[in-house]
């Protein structure tokens, strides 16, 4: 059995040295293979011939140790050799290196989880990190907000351009001086609108006309007086009488009574005894048809003075006979024979009770009635305009001077307001108008109830409403900066109130007493308090808050209509009623909502006090961009700053600004702080504030990513913001020499590998993550080449114990012969 076991011997030999080179061939094969582990065969010898197991010592004897004879070698054990490889940088930043123990975790093609060392990695077209063999790179992956979520392995994604992040604005931080010395900010600025009227009260129209009073008798044959004998008369016997016939129109004795002016003397005539009574003949008749009547009027005095006789009730009657006595007609009225001289117009009212201006509430004029120029003479206005409104119950007429044909006065009062076709005749003289009250060209005022559409501005002799049912714009300026532009809809229903609220809301006026009640808002030096208000004249009053900064503007082009016919300028003109007083400064600066929305800020701050000790301006932010769930009040914060006595600041209250996103889906409020800790309170001749660094950016894609030791993928946008996008996770084995080689540079776990240790880098024992490198192969091509000789010469070896087997045999098969 010698020369045979020895055959079998050297075959084992053979093999050994085979699997050396097959193992040392694989190790120099991948002497370049990022992440390749050189493995090494371990050998061991096989079975034993034993011959004597030998003997133990004895009295006699030493004993003897055993003979036994190797049957050959074995493979004992392939280990890969899991040493640190040399760490070699990397020109991509998705190649990674593990410096220490342990595996990047990556799916297999069942979806299996494997096991590498070779961190060359790319970015497919879905985003994600896969291995040059396609596996993709297993991690913890992100929410919506970028948050690492640690309950999933997932691949990981680098989305470059397409993902897109924004910052919120949290801190602003502030730079500048506000002065201690300036006036302090206790005077607000205070504008004005014009007179504004309610259009819900009805006002004369338009259809009234003046004419001379032309005298009676034009164009007809000349009136005729003659005594009649005795019919029953009560006059004088041998009287002497004239008479004079006057147009009339309305009741003896009422103020409707409109005489025109009167005729020249009919007469005289002188009775004779017996006769009593004097015939008139050839009455003239009105030819225009607004007299209703003629009166006759009588003297017995040679002229001096007439007085009223009779009224022909109609005008056809053309003859009347006088029998009345001198003792009944010394009763009646005496003839208005006075006359007026001038250049005029006039204005007709309508009121709702008699009594003359200032009793009961009344109308806007009518449209201006002349002008006409008499010389003394009298002027008929005719058909006064008519009330069918059912509002009122009296016209009032008003007339300008002579000398101003700007100033118009009470005339006269009608006490009826709906019947058509009135005339009225006037004769009053300019001393006794100017010594009226003067007219009221606006009528009824607004109050903060009267329905917006209802309002009326007067500009000059014309009465515009300037509201109607469609969009109002309002873009007015604020410390002489532009404000942006606001808008109310204007309904049938919206109120002057509605538009007061809206213009606070979009000017940014604080009202009551703020947000912090320790420290309100402070009204103004004469106690008006800020905000919009009716005067009691019905003006639109606009209280702005303190100091010159604060002070608000409506330029004619600040508020726009936008209706179904177009948009155009409202004629609603604001004047200054008082100039805001107070030392002041502001900034404006952006600041960025969730999702990177500019949002246009402006800080206004201003002197509210000064004592021996501290100074302390109160500071109110505005924007345009705030967005709350009704209104679209701009205001977003308001507080107070302190300084000591040596400017150094002390302390802010309310800092926080609070800007609404209610309508979009950013993140609702955006809150962020001010830092006013940098602002100097020493003297200077100019207040000054400025932001000199501020957090919060816009939208930005990302534009480039690294990956830490702790393996946190970072994204980096091209706004300079960063955000976590992922979580490299590793995998540690207890005995990594028992994974199984999956090819590729992959590993499974095995058998005698042990469950995987799964942390992140640097924990756990588990190594650290280099970015921008790689782990190149650790096989040592030098032992390898030591061992490549020392296997063949192995080899060698057992193939001379093979031949020298085979002569032995051949030696014993010689010797038959």
């Amino acid at each position: 059995m010698g020369l045979a076991s020895a055959l079998n011997t050297a075959l084992t030999g053979l093999s050994a040295a085979e699997t050396t080179i097959d193992v040392v061939g694989n190790n120099l094969a991948n002497a370049n293979t990022v992440g390749f582990k050189a493995s090494e065969a371990s050998f061991a010898t096989q079975f034993l011939q034993t011959q004597s197991l030998g003997s133990a010592p004895s009295a006699t004897s030493g004993g003897t140790n055993p003979r036994q004879i190797g049957l050959g070698t074995m493979v004992a054990d392939i280990s890969p050799n899991f040493n640190q490889g040399t760490i070699e940088i990397s020109s991509s930043p998705t190649d990674l290196a593990i410096q220490g123990d342990g595996f990047f975790l990556v799916q297999g093609g069942s979806g299996e989880q494997l096991y590498t060392r070779n961190g060359i990695f790319r970015i497919n077209s879905e985003n994600n990190l896969t291995t040059i063999s396609g596996n993709r790179l297993l991690g913890y992956g992100i929410d919506d907000q970028y948050q690492i979520q640690q309950t999933t392995l997932g691949s990981l994604e680098i989305p470059l351009g397409a993902a897109a992040v924004a910052q919120p604005t949290a801190n602003v931080f502030l730079e500048g001086t506000l002065s201690p010395t300036g006036d302090l900010a206790d005077t607000a600025e205070i504008i004005r609108t014009d007179v504004l009227g309610d259009a819900s009260y009805t006002a004369p129209g338009s259809g009234a006309s003046v004419a001379l009073s032309n005298p009676p008798n034009v164009g007809g044959p000349p009136p005729t007086a003659a005594a009649g004998a005795a019919t029953g008369g009560s006059l004088t016997a041998l009287g002497t009488y004239q008479y004079r016939v006057v147009f009339a129109d309305g009741t003896l004795g009422s103020i409707v009574d409109s005489e025109g002016v009167d005729s020249a003397d009919v007469g005289p005539v002188t009775l004779g005894p017996g006769e009593d009574s004097i015939q008139l003949t050839n009455l003239p008749v009105d030819g225009t048809g607004y007299y209703s009547t003629r009166r006759l009027y009588r003297s017995s005095d040679g002229g001096a003075t007439y007085s009223f006789v009779a009224e022909v009730p109609d005008n056809v009657t053309t003859t009347y006979t006088d029998g009345l006595s001198d003792a009944a007609a010394a009763l009646n009225q005496t003839l208005d024979t006075s006359t007026i001289t001038g250049n005029y117009s006039y204005y007709v009212t309508f009121a709702d009770a008699a009594g003359g201006p200032g009793t009961g509430t009344e109308s806007r004029p009518s449209p201006l009635i002349g002008p006409i120029n008499v010389a003394d003479g009298r002027i008929q206005l005719r058909d006064l305009p008519v009330d069918a409104s059912g509002q009122w119950s009296v016209r009032r007429i008003y007339r300008n001077l002579a000398g101003d044909d700007s100033a118009f006065h009470f005339a006269a009062e009608i006490n009826d307001a709906t019947t058509a076709g009135l005339c009225f005749t006037d004769r009053s003289s300019d001393a006794t108008i100017a010594a009226n009250t003067s007219i009221d060209l606006d009528g009824p005022r607004i109050d903060s109830s009267t329905l917006l559409t209802n309002v009326v501005h007067r500009d000059g002799d014309q009465y515009v409403q300037p509201f109607e049912v469609g969009t109002l714009s309002l873009a007015a300026r604020k410390g002489g900066r532009s404000l942006g532009a606001k808008e109310l809809e204007v309904t049938a229903t919206t109120t002057v109130l509605d538009l007061l609220d809206f213009m606070e809301e979009a000017l940014g006026i604080r009202t009551g007493g703020g947000p912090d009640p320790a420290n309100p808002i402070p009204d103004d030096a004469s106690g008006a308090e800020p905000g919009g208000t009716v005067t009691a004249d019905g003006q639109i009053q606009l209280v702005s808050n303190n100091g010159v900064d604060n002070a608000v503007e409506i330029g004619l082009s600040a508020i726009q209509l936008t209706t179904t016919s177009g948009t155009e300028n409202v004629d609603l003109p604001f004047s200054s009623a008082q100039t805001a007083r107070g030392e002041s400064a502001t900034t404006d600066f952006v600041a960025y909502d969730s999702l990177g929305i500019p949002l246009a800020v402006r800080l206004t701050t201003v002197l509210e006090s000064r004592s021996s000790t501290t100074t302390t301006y109160r500071w109110y932010a505005d924007s345009p961009d705030n967005d709350p769930a009704s209104g679209v009040n701009i205001a977003v914060g308001t507080g107070l700053i302190t300084f000591d006595g040596e400017g150094n600041f002390v302390d802010s209250t309310e800092a926080t600004v609070s800007i609404d996103r209610r309508n979009v889906s950013s993140a609702s409020p955006l809150e962020f702080e001010l830092d006013f800790s940098p602002i100097s309170g020493l003297a200077v001749d100019q207040s000054s504030l400025a932001v000199s660094r501020q957090d919060g950016s816009e939208p930005g894609v990302l534009s480039s990513f690294i990956v830490g030791e702790d393996g946190r993928i970072r994204g980096v946008f091209s706004n300079g913001v960063t955000r976590d996008l992922g979580q490299i996770v590793l995998a540690r084995f207890g005995n990594p020499g028992g994974l199984e080689q999956k090819g590729e540079n992959l590993y499974a776990s095995g058998v005698n590998s042990g469950l995987p240790v799964i942390g992140t880098p640097g924990e756990q024992g588990i190594g650290n993550i280099i970015a921008g490198a790689t782990e190149l192969s650790n096989a040592d091509i030098g032992t390898n080449l030591i061992d490549l000789i020392l296997a063949s010469t192995m080899y060698r070896g057992n193939t001379r114990v093979i031949t020298t087997a085979q002569q032995m045999f051949d030696e014993l098969l010689a010797l038959r012969r």
